[in-house]
């Protein structure tokens, strides 16, 4: 049986969008099966999908209290993109000079892409994951943040 939703239309397996905030570009995708997900959770989704900046704000902020760890995903990120084989597009890719290099590049980071996915809407599922990239265009690495329908972080990952 479909449901139709106010912001995402019919639902069937998969709509996407692209959405603007200062100068990011992000894709976003909602993949939900309509006889696996509530209204409630679409919901949820669409406010998220409202929310984009603030959500990377937070998500940043997470990202900035894993540097003390160097084996968080995070640090393993950083390391990899900084000091690899990309390193001189990646330094290219920072826009910001504080003095702290990890600092300024996890602050020049770009959302590339947010997958929402409303049927998983329990405490700890991955109810949404953003795809964080550094010269996105240019370097394939990616940071990747799952929340749950809380917004409370369920995973980070570091994908080479």
């Amino acid at each position: 049986m479909a449901i139709e939703h106010d912001y995402f239309g019919l639902i069937g397996d998969y709509w996407a969008e692209r959405k603007e905030y200062g100068d990011q570009d992000v894709e976003v995708v909602l993949d939900a099966d309509s006889d696996e997900v509530s209204t409630a959770s679409l919901d949820a989704a669409a406010t998220m999908v409202g929310e984009l900046e603030l959500i990377d704000d937070e998500l940043r902020g997470v990202f900035v209290g894993q540097l003390d760890s160097g084996s968080s995903p995070v640090s393993l990120f950083l390391r990899s993109v900084l000091n690899g084989d990309e390193a001189d597009v990646a330094a290219d890719a920072i826009t910001r000079d504080s003095g702290d290099r990890d600092i300024d590049a996890l602050r020049s980071l770009s959302l590339v892409r947010v997958d929402l996915r409303p049927d998983a809407d329990g405490d700890g599922e991955h109810f949404a994951e953003f795809e964080f990239g550094l010269a996105p265009e240019d370097i394939d690495s990616r940071l990747v943040a799952s929340i749950d329908i809380q917004r409370d972080m369920v995973d980070l990952r570091f994908d080479a």
